[in-house]
């Protein structure tokens, strides 16, 4: 294995995009989960820092840049400096302005 690269089932565990490594074994071969936009089909897949992950989870898209391998799944601080995230904020949770005209 090359400097930096990780099993992409260890990677979403590792990040807390899953609970555990066997749910991330589980979303990888289901076809969810899609690195540079090459869906995949196995939890093996090697990725690296610059790859770019779409992962449909939860009844939402998340699109996740990779920035770090990581060593281990710590605390959500560290997690989130494993990735990016480049998610587009979706319209319908944004917030509503009210008027005082009622």
């Amino acid at each position: 294995m090359a400097a930096g690269e990780q099993r992409i089932d260890k990677w979403l565990f590792f990040a807390r995009v899953v609970k555990s490594r066997s749910l991330a074994q589980k979303l990888a071969i289901s076809g969810a989960v899609r690195v540079n936009r090459e869906k995949i089909s196995h939890a093996a897949r090697l990725v690296r820092p610059g790859d770019v992950l779409t992962i449909s989870i939860h009844d939402r898209v998340r699109i996740l840049k990779i920035l770090d391998p990581g060593d281990r799944r710590g605390p959500a601080p560290e997690a989130a400096l494993l990735f990016e995230d480049l998610t587009p904020v979706r319209a319908d949770t944004a917030p509503v302005a009210v008027s005082e005209d009622g």
